[in-house]
């Protein structure tokens, strides 16, 4: 299999990141010259007008097949810009020959300007009548809408708008306040006046699209992107793009600073079918990102368009070590051999490479934690004897693989292998596994380290892992809004959390590797990898500069570098007013009195582990639903482990729906502290496995699980193939040596 290496080539720029800069200069414009919209004079918003006229004359950057419009759907408004109040709020209409508004106002100060057709602008003098739900109006005057033309609406100016002649229309609008948060808007019931009502906002407000085969070459033409599936992860999993990251909906604000860091990346959302991308793409544009787009009709349209489709989760990374194997042939031994020679006490070691976490978990009896990035800083203290055959393995096959073939580039005198297929395989042979097992990595000693950092260094350098010093990371870090940084720790949590450098994330280092879609999603960014010992993260960055779509740095950080320490602290960005909290005992004092309804928002196979008694389990994005069958009286409760996920998203549903919606505060650690009443089991699960890949490791049943297995496997095994049909990924192997 030929894997295509791309050069990343930051020169060009496509038409949405050009539309997006001429959009942001313009805003900022119009900022300056009316810094508050509220008290907007006429001159200003002549003047603002004028800004206008000339960002519509570049007809290239408002390509009509990124806002389309149809005889299905004649109409169309696309968001362009728009504050986190609402305000500045730049839109796109667009429309067929003949689309028309009867006339209403606007309550706050608008612009229009035109892009390509007529879009006719009648003014309406509005008198009152002695009927207070009645006014007259007379027509005024009329301004014919077109390029280079533009018109200024006050708050109250009542005007019509038709579209004039044989062409479609986009006309840029621009507004004081956002269209959907003007209730007091009316519209009368003629030209001539009569009775009026108050009119709500469209029924759908989009944002530009890009097509299938745009968003194919997209991902690599040079510039950055995210691919963001906006859908629930076990909805995702199901059905997705090779290249795109998880981050649904509802978790967004929790997820987005972390996974794209730059506010002017280059977005593309998914979904299924655009149900759910553009209520994504409002959320980002009023956090402040400013160039999303949405792929139209989402991994449907992708695979009518006759592109591949996924399933699964970390895709790039598991294929990655499919490629990895069938490339470089990795060597691997099965669990029959291994028994055999365990059995009969061979010299042999086995290093399992998963997180310290999933070793505890379950584990083979004999087997040492190693995860991925200790393995060559650490393997000379567990199998010292050149002569010791060192087999790697994982729960499946993607860690084993990588894990074997990192020790074999690093040159260790050892013979190496993988097992193969892993922990699964191991059960599905009838053995056992030991669980509740420890980590405890051994130090390496001065000549084991010397000897290491030897080997990460001649990989590191082979794969083309550039070293920095302090100032090109300053350079890095004040280039942030021109270029996305990613700064990781790859070391383990416990040498993280006593002293890390200010603002570095912890991403151990083979967990980097293995999913990497989870904390990096933007292809085309920096990554630089904290160098403290001089293996660990030059065996990370070989990988990642290996896998492709990123360029990776390492920095060495000075003997006396300022430290933090702790835990990594999580952002979590916010669009509405906080939900109210309310104690545990609070809580169960409402659930009691039967006056409030408990629902679970994060993760089923916790909920089913321990969940608030009572409680059901549902993914937030099918909550609405739920609550509309709860009397309009019933308080609403949400919980979540963390207490992070349940505030985030009350405060949304509470905003959508108008309702008591009330968040638990301290999850389930303050729940347990308080001993209220506690239940287990998948009784009240409302969403299936929507939240959550499920690894078949959790199936019960023998068979089931055992069928799992299989199909998995089977999965990984035909990832070489999908890739084959997928084209261009990226991947760049060094080559097999010797």
């Amino acid at each position: 299999m030929t894997q295509t290496h791309v050069s990343l080539d930051f020169s060009g720029s496509d038409i949405a990141s050009r539309r997006t800069a001429a959009v942001a200069d313009f805003i900022a414009q119009a900022r300056r010259l009316v810094p508050d919209p509220e008290r907007a004079t006429p001159e200003q918003l002549r003047a603002v007008a004028t800004l206008l006229e000339r960002l519509g004359t570049q007809h290239a950057l408002f390509a009509a097949e990124h806002f389309p419009v149809s005889a299905q759907n004649p109409a169309q408004v696309y968001r362009l810009s728009e504050d986190g109040a609402g305000r500045y709020a730049l839109y796109l209409s667009a429309g067929l020959p003949g689309k028309s508004q009867p006339p209403h106002d606007h309550t706050t100060w608008a612009i229009i300007a035109g892009v390509a057709g007529n879009e006719r602008n009648v003014f309406f003098r509005r008198d009152k009548t002695p009927d207070a739900t009645r006014d007259t109006l007379t027509a005024a005057r009329s301004v014919d809408v077109t390029p280079g033309v533009s018109v200024v609406l006050s708050p109250a100016d009542v005007h019509t708008i038709e579209l004039i002649g044989d062409a479609p229309g986009l006309h840029l609008h621009f507004y004081g306040l956002a269209i959907d948060r003007l209730p007091g808007r009316v519209v009368f019931e003629s030209r001539e006046g009569g009775t009026f009502r108050t009119f709500g906002p469209p029924k759908s407000i989009r944002h530009p699209v890009v097509s299938p085969q745009a968003l194919k070459t997209a991902l690599f033409d040079g510039e950055e992107i995210a691919v963001l599936d906006v859908r629930e992860t076990g909805v995702f999993a199901h059905r997705h793009i090779l290249f795109a990251a998880s981050a649904p909906l509802w978790r967004i604000e929790l997820l987005i600073d972390r996974l794209v860091p730059r506010r002017g990346t280059r977005i593309v959302l998914v979904d299924a079918d655009e149900s759910l991308s553009h209520q994504a793409a409002a959320k980002l544009a009023r956090l402040g990102w400013r160039n999303v787009s949405v792929l139209a009709g989402g991994t449907d349209g992708w695979a009518a368009a006759g592109h591949e489709i996924f399933s699964g989760t970390n895709v790039p990374s598991k294929a990655f070590g499919e490629v990895i194997e069938h490339e470089k042939h990795t060597p691997w031994i099965t669990s029959d051999e291994l028994e055999k020679r365990v059995a009969r006490g061979d010299n042999i070691v086995v290093v399992d490479s998963r997180t310290p976490e999933e070793f505890a978990a379950f584990s083979l009896p004999f087997a040492h934690s190693l995860p991925g990035a200790e393995l060559v800083y650490r393997i000379g203290e567990i199998a010292p004897d050149p002569e010791t055959f060192v087999v790697v393995n994982c729960a499946g096959r993607t860690r084993s693989i990588v894990g074997a073939q990192t020790l074999i580039d690093a040159g260790i005198p050892n013979r190496v292998a993988s097992l193969r297929n892993g922990t699964m395989d191991w059960l599905l042979t009838g053995r056992t596994l030991a669980h509740g097992r420890s980590a405890t990595f051994p130090e390496p000693r001065p000549e084991t380290l010397a000897k290491a950092r030897a080997r990460a260094a001649d990989v590191a350098g082979r794969a083309g892992v550039q070293r920095i010093d302090a100032a090109e990371l300053a350079r890095f870090e004040a280039e942030v809004q021109e270029r996305s940084l990613y700064r990781f720790d790859v070391r383990t949590e416990q040498e993280y959390a006593a002293g890390h450098l200010p603002g570095w994330r912890w991403a151990p280092g083979g967990q980097l590797v293995q999913a990497t879609d989870e904390y990096a999603a933007v292809r085309g960014a920096r990554i630089v990898l904290a160098d403290w010992d001089g293996v660990r993260a030059l065996t990370t960055g070989a990988w990642l500069a290996q896998l492709g779509g990123y360029e990776v740095f390492l920095y060495t950080p000075p003997a006396l570098s300022t430290l933090e320490t702790g835990a990594e602290p999580v952002r979590v960005l916010a669009l509405h007013a906080p939900a109210p909290l309310v104690s545990p005992q609070q809580a169960q004092a409402l659930l009691k009195a039967g006056t409030a309804s408990v629902f679970d928002i994060d993760r089923r196979a916790a909920f089913e582990k321990q969940h608030i008694a009572g409680a059901r389990f549902a993914v937030p994005d099918r909550l609405e639903a739920f609550l509309a069958e709860l009397p309009e009286t019933q308080t609403v409760l949400l919980h979540s482990p963390d207490g992070v996920l349940a505030r985030s998203v009350a405060a949304e549903l509470a905003a959508r729906t108008g309702r008591d919606v009330r968040a638990i505060a301290g999850g389930t650690p303050a729940w347990v502290a308080a001993d209220l009443p506690l239940a287990q089991g998948a009784e009240g699960v409302l969403t299936g496995d929507d939240d959550h890949w499920y690894s078949p490791y959790a199936h019960h049943d023998l068979e089931r699980r055992n069928a799992g297995f299989q199909q998995y496997l089977d999965w990984e095994l035909g990832l070489v193939a999908q890739l084959e049909r997928e084209g261009t990924t990226g991947i760049r192997l060094l080559p097999v040596a010797g």
